[in-house]
């Protein structure tokens, strides 16, 4: 599946797509009027059914609705078809990101942050068998300001004029985490991915 974030709508055209796909989410907290859906189960290669959740966080990302008021019936709704479930926070925040994964300790299998580009150190399992990590990283080029050719976002922060990013591209990796789990959806394990591809 496919999470997507606080860019969603960059590109309109996307709506219709979202409309009918099964394996690219939206966030969950957008206006419920937006097409697309923010929860979706789906089988794993070993036909293991996966439910993946995407929430926006609040700070400086303004959702319609905030992902504490509408998580649980998620949650709720995700169990009734799978006991694997991982809920992909997007948000600036660590505190938020943190704080949602300890509110869903023992609920779901794993909380992945993602949104701020930069892989954090604190993959674990918690007490109550969910894994966490704040920020799962980034993947595209490393030799850049968060993706972007460091020339042209140094440019916009030392002046605040417009500047029309680009991709950087060198030290190219994958980041994400890698969680096991049991067959009650309990983690076992979680690990940061960290592959360099050139």
């Amino acid at each position: 599946m496919i999470t997507l974030g606080n860019h969603t709508w960059r590109r309109g055209e996307i709506g219709p797509y979202l409309q009918t796909s099964e394996q690219v989410i939206r966030p969950a907290n957008f206006s419920p009027l937006t097409p697309g859906r923010g929860l979706t189960v789906r089988p794993a290669a070993d036909g293991t059914l996966v439910a993946v959740i995407n929430v926006l966080g609040s700070l400086f990302l303004s959702p319609a609705i905030s992902m504490f008021e509408l998580i649980d019936q998620l949650v709720a709704e995700a169990a009734e078809q799978t006991q694997v479930i991982v809920v992909d926070v997007h948000a600036e925040a660590t505190s938020e990101k943190v704080a949602l994964a300890h509110w869903l300790d023992g609920k779901v299998t794993a909380v992945l942050g993602t949104h701020t580009h930069v892989q954090t150190s604190d993959a674990r399992v918690q007490r109550g068998g969910t894994a966490a990590l704040t920020d799962v990283g980034m993947t595209g080029p490393h030799d850049s300001v968060i993706g972007v050719r460091a020339e042209l976002a140094i440019e916009r922060m030392r002046t605040a004029m417009p500047v029309r990013f680009h991709p950087a591209d060198g030290g190219v990796r994958i980041e994400g985490a890698v969680v096991e789990c049991d067959a009650e959806g309990r983690a076992t394990r979680c690990e940061p991915l960290r592959v360099p591809v050139d």
